[in-house]
């Protein structure tokens, strides 16, 4: 039989495979390591979209860290309501939602900081006089806080839209303290007391005109939010100690005397008060992450109002109006006037 012919044997050496450059899901995408694409000596600049994806890549890193440190800022914040929410008389549920609403209408609660203009007979140092004295009357009375901060809300917004002859801004001030003492306290002094102190300059029928001119003047919108109710509020966010509480009213009564300060909305007034004394006193992390959240001033904003309130606790004691100092010099009031002003803020900035 014949036998097939063998095939000779062929020995087939296989080609290195060709390795080509990675890529992602996209085959005209190819993903290229900028830094050892620079390490690397032999090529020639990176190109450009290797700086466009470098510079990106940069924008993401930074946009992290920002998202890192606005969490970091978020837990720094306190919920200064919290312990409050078994409270009802704290009325935490609505308590954003009252200081909002006070706010909001603050501006339109206060008088015109240039009223005085229209005034014919008595003028701004006349004022301060009168307040410096309702400031002593209020303490002999033993009178709630607040309703020193209507006083004085009331006889501006009163003065403001009603001519008043000198001898008669004395009225104005003691029916006003009459009327604040109607809405905020519980003992309200007698009108004839009210006379005794002014040194029995008016009549019983004068007292009771003048209360019911104010009262339709002002058209009966007595309750406003005071720079009280903010300074209760902002010292409750600042996590204040007692001394920072009383030099916090100390100052704010120093500008209630000062006819510029009309200007600053209460609440400016409030927080720079806090603001100041926290810097008088030295307190460690002043002016907290907190206390701009519940306040929505930062430092900067209150720079200004705070400087002015040093300048009046550098004169306090030296001043001729000085109700203000005497009141805060005794034990009753932790002797706060007698500390030492902040007297670098007049340079500092933020």
């Amino acid at each position: 039989m014949a036998t097939k012919q063998q095939q000779p044997t062929v020995e087939v050496t296989k080609q290195p495979v060709q390795t080509a450059p990675a890529k992602n899901e996209s085959e005209d995408c190819i993903i290229i390591d900028a830094e050892d694409y620079k390490a690397t000596s032999d090529y020639d600049p990176v190109p450009m979209f290797v700086q466009h994806t470098e510079a990106m890549m940069e924008e993401i890193d930074r946009m992290d860290a920002e998202m890192e440190m606005e969490d970091v800022e978020e837990t720094l914040i306190v919920d200064i309501d919290s312990a409050d929410k078994k409270n009802p008389l704290a009325v935490a549920e609505y308590i954003d939602d009252m200081h909002a609403y006070y706010k909001k209408t603050e501006s339109s609660s206060c008088a015109p900081p240039n009223y005085m203009e229209q005034q014919f007979d008595i003028n701004e140092r006349m004022r301060a006089i009168l307040i410096d004295w309702l400031i002593e009357v209020h303490y002999k009375f033993d009178l709630m806080e607040e309703t020193l901060y209507l006083t004085v809300n009331l006889i501006d917004r009163f003065l403001a839209v009603q001519q008043v002859i000198r001898k008669k801004l004395q009225l104005v001030g003691v029916t006003a303290m009459l009327l604040a003492c109607k809405y905020e306290e519980v003992s309200v002094p007698v009108v004839e007391d009210l006379i005794l102190i002014s040194d029995k300059a008016y009549t019983r029928k004068e007292v009771l005109e003048m209360e019911k001119l104010m009262i339709n003047t002002l058209q009966f919108n007595l309750p406003v939010p005071t720079a009280y109710v903010f300074m209760m509020r902002f010292l409750k966010a600042a996590q204040s100690d007692k001394k920072v509480e009383l030099l916090s009213f100390f100052m704010t009564e120093l500008c209630l005397v000062e006819y510029e300060m009309l200007r600053f909305p209460p609440s400016m007034l409030a927080a720079a008060a806090i603001f100041t004394a926290q810097c008088t006193l030295g307190v460690l992390n002043e002016w907290s992450k907190t206390c701009e959240k519940y306040s929505h001033y930062t430092r900067d904003q209150l720079l200004e109002c705070s400087r002015l309130m040093v300048s009046f606790h550098q004169n306090a004691a030296t001043g001729k109006l000085a109700g203000v100092h005497r009141k805060y010099s005794i034990s009753k009031y932790g002797f706060v006037a007698k500390c030492p002003p902040a007297s670098f803020l007049l340079e500092a900035s933020f």
